[in-house]
């Protein structure tokens, strides 16, 4: 039997809810350079952004990170200088790490410089980073669809798996991980490597964010951002049609503002969660 082509649009359109107010809260001056990632420390409560500025896979020295305050003033655009493509971030202690295509750089963030590069053989495109309570990163290669393991300063293969396909966000869920992948949300039980799907038809998942009791934010690259949850999918901005993208998404929790790099249209936009 043939299903008419216009049920099966409805039928696809019909999992994603239409926007709830996304409202922008504040966004900076167009003065980043292709920012990839976005981070909030919030011990020092500032915000970091990783600039590619260049080619995603490009080893060119251009990459750099800025400094930004939670009410989006720069404090220092070239903040950290000294990387190649820098995307993904994550704070431990007083410093900084950051993917770098296929090197790791760990940055002291009282003294804005490099203080170790680990480069990671064999990688093909370094994209987020989670670290754990005990000190344990989690990395993500998206083009070599696996994950990798950081401690004591060695980088080690840790995932390979069929269902992770083109690996990207990743996010700390109950004392596990959370991964983004092709077109849903993967838990990764830490212990014995379990994969389990938690949401699926999601669209490729960029940014992750978790929220607790099962709900994330989502960003897709190419503009949209989601709430999802098992249940449903709320789209909260889509800006596809204007061609700003949507990458990695930061998250301020104590007042649930999402801060979104747009990246080539080079900007950080923060709005707030409905």
């Amino acid at each position: 039997m043939r299903i008419p082509i216009l049920i099966i649009i409805l039928s696809i359109c019909s999992s994603f809810i239409n926007a709830q107010s996304f409202d922008k809260v504040w966004e900076t001056e167009k003065v980043l350079k292709i920012p990839e990632s976005v981070l909030y420390d919030e011990i020092r409560n500032q915000i970091y952004v990783s600039n590619i500025n260049g080619k995603p896979t490009e080893k060119d020295g251009n990459g750099f990170i800025s400094l930004l305050d939670r009410e989006g003033n720069i404090k220092n655009l070239k903040w950290v200088t000294g990387m190649h493509a820098p995307k993904g971030m994550a704070v431990l202690n007083d410093s900084l790490f950051v993917t770098d295509i296929d090197r790791i750089h760990i940055i002291s963030i009282n003294n804005a410089k490099i203080i170790q590069t680990i480069e990671v053989k064999g990688a093909g495109f370094l994209n987020d980073i989670v670290i754990m309570n005990n000190g344990v990163a989690y990395i993500t290669d998206m083009n070599e669809e696996k994950i990798l393991k950081l401690k004591d300063g060695n980088v080690e293969f840790w995932l390979a798996d069929t269902m992770l396909v083109k690996p990207n966000g990743l996010a700390i869920y109950k004392d596990n991980i959370a991964v983004g992948v092709k077109n849903s949300i993967l838990r990764v039980d830490i212990e014995s490597k379990n994969i389990k799907l938690l949401i699926d038809e999601t669209g490729p998942v960029d940014g992750l964010i978790y929220l607790g009791k099962n709900k994330f934010v989502v960003s897709d690259w190419a503009g949209r951002i989601l709430l999802v949850n098992p249940s449903e999918k709320i789209v909260l901005s889509n800006s596809t049609e204007k061609n700003i993208q949507a990458a990695d998404l930061g998250y301020i929790p104590d007042s649930k503002i999402v801060l979104v790099p747009t990246f080539y249209d080079n900007r950080v936009v923060a709005a707030q969660l409905p």
